[in-house]
């Protein structure tokens, strides 16, 4: 089985929270953390932004990613999200074993 860390930010808290929990009830994230908000600066259509963002690391497997990508970009305000995936190459081998489990389809 293979696990995926998935990282995205969201611009607020409430937005954070709503698709977390739409993605572990639809069993596409075993588990999702929301973290404390942090300073995003970057250029984005010949500006420079800085803006209050959430991050999100979202842990789920190869096989549900592609489902999970799509649910992420239908649910997420920006028109262009930061979806980064770091496939995980190792980790505690039971904590592996119940992501594969959690996302399993019903």
């Amino acid at each position: 089985m293979d696990a995926y860390l998935v990282i995205t930010n969201l611009p607020d808290r409430d937005s954070a929270a709503k698709l977390a929990h739409d993605l572990v009830e639809r069993r596409l994230a075993a588990c999702v953390n929301v973290l404390s908000p942090c300073r995003s600066v970057y250029r984005w259509e010949g500006k420079t932004e800085d803006a209050e963002e959430f991050p999100m690391l979202i842990k789920t497997t190869r096989e549900r990613y592609p489902e999970l990508e799509a649910a992420i970009r239908a649910g997420h305000p920006y028109e262009l999200p930061e979806i980064i995936v770091v496939p995980l190459a190792g980790g505690l081998p039971a904590y592996r074993e119940w992501v594969d489990s959690e996302t399993r389809p019903a």
